[in-house]
């Protein structure tokens, strides 16, 4: 008999090969016809697979970011089958899910796949779908998988397979095709009941640009046809707010071949956000003990040496800065923290000198893939609000929670309100990813599972998400569209400062090793901004607008006037401007929309009699006449509501 236990903590005893599937059925049918997955043990498997044994069982429907992961790898092997149909001789990548949908990787050799051909291929897909053939798993040798791609003259698969080890290799069938794949896969191709193909791209193989180019097909499907169409709806009200078309729209950034790909350029405009974001950041930094550094952009190859960054990074970063100096590396850094190591080794430190909290706007570089770049969101020199916090061990709770504080600060004052803790552990089986040592992983876990907890975090687990030095707990936010995005992150770190030999004389007179928590509330400014921009469709916090006020004279004679009130104004540290062209007010006032400025005073013949100006909210019109010295009262009551 095989002992289920549920997370509510019920257990139920069912015979040996009982499948996930089964279980679901004993408790309703109508579950059953909701469950596409199951996670057993901590692993996501084919709700079609035997279970044997004492397990842990958790039933994955559409809801459940797994249910949706494999939904759409089962997705990616229908839209292969289909393609086959099409294009016979194809040869196949890879078809993994993402963040909304999937791709796959295809060589169609002389053919050539495109957006013409995505009718046919979605209708294929349905037709092949409502056949509701089953995901069939089986276990094959590496001597019989070779046999069979080499059959099919399928290099990429036989790549593939070599890095394989024998006995951990399966294929999956449905209906025609077969796939080298480990899963997990849902019941049967009927669950799939809308298709739409997005776009089609080229990637190189195995992301290498000395590889062949493949085509690269993007696609999402549905349980349901009315999901596709919300999504598409989604879609649209996005390509409204994507930052990168608004970025350009509103004057705040901009990108340049000649700099290079990937490293944004920031406007007059945007630098005045970044800055107003920046300078919110450092008075909560003050208020909270933290003090100021900066570091150099690169560093000496021996830096990324000890900190294991060039091991684990070495191959994603930007080539060495070779020196006139025979052997002496540099690298653009990828990372702030070995540098803050640096920085506390420079002086003998106490634990009365702890916690130290060391903050910086620092500048880090990583070579990304031209096809991964995408405005500011993904890009090849990024600033992060840094700050690392060198504590003694009994300190790490607390620290934490604050740092917990100050990143819901930013989330409220934002209007971020919606958002899900994600606790980032190791993988439960590979661990060759990270260093340190199982006793400082399991220390520095249950701090970030109790500082959550205390702090009463609405959390999630991921196994495998952790960063190679220590666990995290990630901040996945909501915006106004419902998509979530991975910003503030906090990590605990008892591994850096083993390797960078870092010390503190405690109360006892000896010597000891401080723990060390990585934060940064925003993530990165660049990111921040871009997914800012999205939230809010343009329309930024009257505190962080560029330009605060638009000041519009009806005509010449009206100008003189309109100067007083900027100089007004400006005094009292509101950004503010004049349009003067020789344009009708209606055009004038159309274009501060446009350029979303939260407030325009219009002034005429009137106004200028009774020393008035008359004010228009963005997208809200006219809010009557008011003295200049009410007006900018009640804006700054405003804007400090919002900062203080």
């Amino acid at each position: 008999m095989a002992s289920v236990k549920f997370p509510d903590g019920k257990v139920r005893e069912y015979p040996d090969g009982t499948t996930s599937l089964d279980v679901a059925k004993s408790i309703s049918n109508s579950l059953a016809a909701k469950v596409i997955a199951a996670r057993v043990n901590g692993q996501v498997w084919d709700a079609t697979r035997p279970l044997n044994g004492d397990v842990e069982l958790n039933l994955l429907t559409w809801d459940d970011k797994d249910g949706k992961s494999t939904f759409w790898h089962s997705s990616a092997h229908l839209m292969a089958e289909a393609l086959e149909a099409y294009f016979p001789g194809m040869k196949f990548g890879i078809g993994p899910p993402i963040e909304n949908g999937f791709y796959y990787d295809v060589d169609p050799g002389d053919k050539v796949v495109s957006s013409e051909d995505f009718k046919k291929i979605e209708e294929k897909m349905l037709e092949l779908a409502r056949l509701k053939q089953p995901y069939v798993r089986s276990e094959v040798s590496k001597k019989d998988a070779i046999e069979y791609f080499t059959k099919k003259d399928d290099k990429y698969k036989l790549d593939l397979i070599k890095d394989l080890a024998d006995g951990t290799i399966t294929f999956y069938q449905q209906g025609s095709f077969t796939d080298l794949c480990r899963g997990p896969h849902i019941p049967n191709t009927g669950f799939i009941k809308a298709v739409k193909l997005m776009n089609v791209a080229g990637a190189y193989w195995r992301g290498d640009e000395k590889s062949k180019q493949l085509t690269r097909i993007y696609a999402i499907t549905f349980p349901d046809a009315k999901q596709l169409t919300d999504y598409l709806t989604l879609l649209e009200e996005a390509k409204k707010r994507d930052h990168r078309k608004l970025g350009k729209e509103l004057e705040l950034f901009t990108f340049s071949e000649r700099v290079g790909l990937g490293l944004p350029l920031w406007l007059p405009k945007g630098t005045m956000l970044r800055e107003r974001l920046e300078n919110f950041m450092r008075k909560n930094q003050r208020e909270a003990g933290y003090v100021q550094v900066i570091t150099p952009h690169i560093g000496h190859k021996n830096l990324y040496i000890t900190s294991g960054h060039y091991e684990k990074y070495g191959k994603d970063s930007f080539q060495p800065i070779h020196t006139p100096q025979e052997g002496e590396e540099f690298f653009l850094k990828p990372m702030n923290c070995p540098h803050h190591c640096e920085i506390y080794r420079s002086s003998p430190r106490s634990y009365r000198d702890l916690p130290l909290r060391l903050a910086e706007f620092g500048t880090v570089y990583r070579y990304e893939q031209s096809g991964e770049l995408h405005g500011l969101t993904r890009v090849r020199g990024f600033t992060q609000d840094d700050a690392h916090l060198f504590c003694m061990p009994e300190q790490v709770k607390e620290e934490f929670c604050k740092v917990i504080d100050l990143v819901l600060k930013v989330f409220i004052t934002l209007g971020f309100t919606e958002y899900t803790a994600q606790i980032s552990l190791r993988d439960k089986e590979d661990r060759s990813k990270y260093i340190g040592t199982d006793e400082n992983w399991t220390k520095a876990e249950n701090a970030i599972i109790e500082a959550a907890q205390e702090k009463g975090l609405r959390t999630t687990v991921e196994y495998g998400e952790a960063a190679f030095y220590g666990p995290k707990l990630d901040f996945m936010v909501k915006d106004a569209l419902g998509r979530s995005w991975q910003l503030g992150t906090i990590q605990v770190d008892y591994n850096l400062p083993e390797r960078f030999d870092l010390e503190y004389v405690g109360a006892d007179n000896q010597k000891h090793r401080p723990v060390m928590i990585h934060r940064a509330p925003f993530g990165s400014m660049e990111r921040f901004i871009a997914v800012l921009i999205e939230h809010c469709a343009g329309n930024l916090p009257l505190w962080l607008a560029p330009e605060q006020v638009a000041i519009l004279p009806i005509s010449d004679k009206h100008v003189e006037y309109s100067e007083k009130v900027l100089k007004l104004l400006k005094k009292c540290e509101i950004r503010a401007l004049v349009d003067v062209r020789p344009e009708k007010i209606g055009k004038k006032i159309r274009d501060a929309e446009l350029m979303k400025i939260p407030y325009m005073l219009v002034i005429g013949d009137k106004e200028l009699e009774e020393g008035k100006v008359a004010v228009r909210r963005h997208g809200e019109g006219d809010k009557g006449a008011e003295i200049v010295e009410e007006f900018v009262a009640r804006i700054n009551e405003e804007i400090n509501k919002i900062i203080v």
